[in-house]
């Protein structure tokens, strides 16, 4: 694959179930060779818009495509992407590998494949037991394996932790890293921010159906205003008023220490040495992948009760998603 080689892009993608507008001319790309994360607060239209690239749910306005098609135009699809969109979609009296098999037969996959991606996921001292006994994290392995089975070139996985104990959890962040870092297309839903934060190298951030931001990791928690500087001092009361002067915030701490907003630490450090002042430390300290998230989406938090449930239904009485129900247009 090229540098210019996009493995899923959206463009204007527009949903509406009745009066309630679920996604709003959502364009991103989402690009082989790293982990894109796909993020926004619960309601903002993160599922809905999954299940449109995957022809799930037929947009209003708009299109996505997977390595350039629709994907009802991919002649053997299960080979060309590979999701998991809901935990436990399988029958629950078949067995894992039967019902990876079936997936098998279906799509002219080797049935040898079966045996690779139970290894992969774990699941092969299980793969002859009823799914039906799986537990929650035991289903998102076989959910994750269905994925792999075609060995797609595309991958997609809407929050695949659910249900997973912490080795589990750091199973699937060394596995999504080791699909990109094969050059595959990642993308991934998660509301864990600490383990994006750990797993993605870009994201697309939506809020209420919309676009929020588009851009690496670093640079989203860039755009947070939640950056400072610890500062050390023996004489913090006198660096404290420097700092003040020059027009920065200053908020001492419990143990002596200063926190600094409005200046970078190179200024801080200037105006301290020219005002013969010593510096014990001077750290600058950034958000974190949570913090940024919370302020930039503050304003597309949905607040949802039982009172819009009626309103959000369409015209025939059909219900939207659960991840929109209760918003407005």
């Amino acid at each position: 694959m090229t540098e210019d080689t996009v493995g899923i892009e959206a463009e204007g993608l527009t949903k509406r179930y009745g009066r309630t507008l679920a996604v709003d001319r959502l364009s991103f790309q989402v690009r082989p060779g790293q982990v894109t994360g796909f993020l926004g607060p619960n309601g903002a239209g993160k599922s809905t818009t999954m299940r449109m690239i995957m022809g799930l749910d037929g947009p209003d306005a708009g299109r996505a495509r997977i390595n350039g098609k629709d994907y009802h135009q991919l002649r053997w699809p299960l080979r060309e992407v590979g999701a998991l969109l809901e935990a436990k979609a399988f029958h629950p009296g078949r067995s894992a590998r039967s019902h990876l098999a079936s997936l098998a037969v279906t799509n002219a996959i080797p049935l040898a494949r079966v045996d690779e991606v139970l290894e992969v996921v774990g699941l092969s001292a299980v793969a002859r037991k009823r799914t039906g006994t799986f537990s929650l994290g035991m289903g998102q392995r076989l959910g994750m394996a269905s994925a792999l089975l075609g060995d797609p070139g595309v991958v997609m996985f809407d929050e695949p932790v659910n249900g997973l104990d912490p080795e589990g959890i750091r199973w699937i962040r060394n596995l999504l890293k080791t699909l990109a870092g094969q050059g595959r297309t990642v993308f991934v839903s998660s509301h864990l921010m600490s383990e994006m934060a750990l797993t993605a190298d870009h994201l697309v951030v939506i809020g209420r159906g919309r676009m929020i931001a588009e851009m690496s990791v670093a640079e989203f928690i860039a755009q947070s205003s939640q950056h400072f500087v610890r500062v050390r001092s023996p004489q913090a009361a006198v660096l404290g008023g420097i700092l003040g002067e020059a027009g920065a915030c200053v908020t001492p701490e419990d143990d002596g220490g200063l926190v600094v907003t409005g200046l970078s630490a190179s200024a801080i450090g200037e105006l301290a040495g020219s005002r013969g002042v010593i510096l014990h430390e001077l750290s600058p300290q950034a958000a974190s992948l949570e913090e940024a998230f919370m302020e930039l989406t503050h304003d597309s938090v949905e607040y949802r009760g039982g009172d819009g449930l009626a309103a959000a239904a369409d015209s025939d009485g059909r219900q939207p998603p659960a991840e929109v129900r209760g918003r407005t247009p």
